[in-house]
């Protein structure tokens, strides 16, 4: 789960990352408001989306005084940004952040993610601050520093020292750095973090370190854990079918093809994708039903699927197994009656009671298309799309 810079600088604080003073609003009038409550000028205006890259699309201006502030809260609030995170199609602007301006003297890079290869959390650290951190890495990879923290043994000081004398910080910085550090390491483990980070991270003129800009993901699958933060979730940043697929508890991801996708089994689902691009078509989605699920996500599923306007065919290719295929095809006949279906729809069906699936089909008065197996299915569809 994304969220936006603002929430993410005031989980920070919770857990002692110095960040820069400032609060959201979303009218001109209101981030007016936050900078006379701040006082002391000059100010930075930042839109709130969930992409990088805001400031090169015009999404984070300097203000001088008040009266600036609220001109630029009015231009940016409604704006379409785009930025290259974005895609061409760019994002609206519902919220501006407006913190008091920095001195700043010096900007680092300061990550952490999960390494799945290695097993362990990584802590990542660079002097190249300020600039994206797949540039760094393509282009000067011996300034990126990496400590992998074993979970058992857990954050040592002597890991975030490794990592201020590794980016050539000054002698009076290890201490505060070394203290930075272990709070960004706490916050990461205690929110079940997947990417934290902190970019620019500076060092201010009067010598302190503040996140002057944050990003945090969560991860879903820990989300029981942290039902305060599942409020967050901003649903204007999702896709509005994305948003839906969450409500009913599927695994939906919208892509840019013509042939929707219904699937049963993450591993299936990629091989399904696989096949639609070799037959001469793209897939317009991901879709997992899962394994255990019930006729009525079955059905919202197929709902979803046809409530994207580029998908011009339907694959459904379902192995039965936990999700039984007389389930998987009540679902999809009382979908079909629900929704106004002006697609084909091509259905492989294997497995646990395929029979009496096939017979569901074939008796409920509807049109479908039957393949033999999963390549016959994938070039079937691609040559009705084409």
């Amino acid at each position: 789960m994304k969220i936006h810079e603002y929430q993410a600088k005031d989980l920070l604080k919770k857990f002692n990352v110095p960040v820069p003073q400032g609060n959201v609003a979303t009218t001109s009038r209101e981030a007016r408001q936050v900078a006379e409550e701040l006082a002391d000028g000059p100010f930075v205006v930042k839109a709130q989306i969930h992409a990088g890259g805001r400031g090169k699309g015009g999404g984070i201006k300097v203000a001088a005084t008040f009266e600036e502030v609220e001109k630029i809260a009015d231009q940016i609030l409604g704006m379409t940004l785009v930025t290259p995170q974005t895609g061409p199609e760019g994002k609206v602007v519902n919220k501006v952040l407006v913190e008091q301006a920095q001195d700043i003297a010096q900007e680092l890079y300061l990550g952490m993610v999960v390494d799945r290869g290695a097993g362990k959390p990584v802590i990542m650290m660079s002097a190249e601050g300020g600039m994206e951190i797949e540039e760094v890495a393509a282009r000067t990879p011996s300034l990126i520093f990496k400590e992998a923290i074993d979970p058992a043994a857990g954050f040592s000081p002597y890991q975030a020292r490794n990592l201020a004398f590794g980016i050539g910080l000054a002698p009076t910085l290890i201490r505060p750095a070394t203290s930075f550090i272990e709070n960004f390491y706490r916050l990461f483990t205690s929110l079940d973090c997947s990417l934290a980070e902190i970019n620019p991270l500076v060092v201010t003129k009067g010598g302190a370190m503040l996140a002057l800009d944050a990003k945090l993901n969560l991860d879903d699958n820990a989300m029981f854990r942290h039902h305060n933060l599942a409020a967050m979730e901003d649903p204007d940043e999702m896709d509005p079918l994305e948003h839906e697929a969450r409500k009913h508890h599927l695994n939906y991801i919208r892509l840019t093809g013509n042939v929707g996708a219904m699937v049963n089994g993450a591993g299936l689902a990629m091989a399904t994708m696989d096949l639609i691009k070799a037959a001469g078509a793209d897939p317009a989605n991901f879709l997992d039903v899962g394994g255990g699920a019930s006729a009525e996500m079955v059905a919202n599923g197929f709902r979803i699927i046809l409530g994207d306007p580029n998908v011009k065919g339907v694959l459904i290719n379902i192995f039965g197994g936990i999700l039984r295929c007389d389930i998987l095809a009540n679902g999809v006949v009382e979908a079909v009656k629900q929704v106004k279906v002006q697609v084909p729809i091509i259905v492989r069906l294997e497995g646990t009671n395929v029979d009496q699936g096939r017979e569901i089909l074939a008796k409920s008065g509807l049109t479908f298309t039957v393949a033999t197996d999963m390549l016959d299915a994938a070039k079937q569809v691609a040559a009705l799309v084409a």
